[in-house]
């Protein structure tokens, strides 16, 4: 039996970043597999979706493993931040700075993907949450009609969202 020197607090919790690369690179395919039969257009976006389920091969699993997997990700993510505050990772300032700028992205590229398959709750969510940054002052409704693309959630606002996705 080989005993190499290892520290003292290495544990599975270290195994997160690994399980985050493993998760990225799983919703990178799928989500190319997806987009392949995706149509970004407000009147067949949901039937696109539908279609994706239905029509193509496997397409239903697909969906699923990149919806899933998006939940997966987010769970890794969890537990990496919950190691690095336990583990005081949060002294090194760059690098923390860093890893909450990933995790703000990750939500963004999150919530522009809930909106893509254009059901009622997409519609809905897009509207009530790109008007929050209407509260802040000065820049916030000019920043709603950047993202929106127009005075509503409309065309521009799905092209845009599928682009940034």
């Amino acid at each position: 039996f080989i005993d190499l020197p290892t520290s003292s607090s290495l544990s599975y919790m270290w195994n997160f970043g690994s399980l985050l690369g493993i998760c990225l690179i799983t919703q990178v395919l799928t989500g190319l597999f997806l987009a392949m039969h995706y149509t970004a257009d407000i009147s067949s976006a949901f039937s696109s979706m539908a279609h994706i389920c239905r029509d193509v091969n496997y397409g239903w699993l697909i969906r699923n493993i990149h919806t899933n997997g998006a939940s997966l990700f987010f769970i890794c993510i969890y537990m990496h931040i919950g190691r690095g505050i336990y583990y005081g990772s949060f002294m090194l300032k760059e690098t923390w700075n860093i890893g909450v700028i990933l995790f703000l992205m990750t939500m963004a590229t999150a919530f522009v993907g809930y909106v893509l398959p254009w059901g009622q709750m997409s519609f809905w969510g897009a509207t009530v949450i790109t008007n929050l940054l209407s509260a802040i002052p000065y820049l916030g409704n000019t920043l709603v009609l950047w993202i929106w693309g127009g005075f509503s959630v409309d065309q521009a606002t799905l092209s845009r969202f599928f682009v940034f996705h």
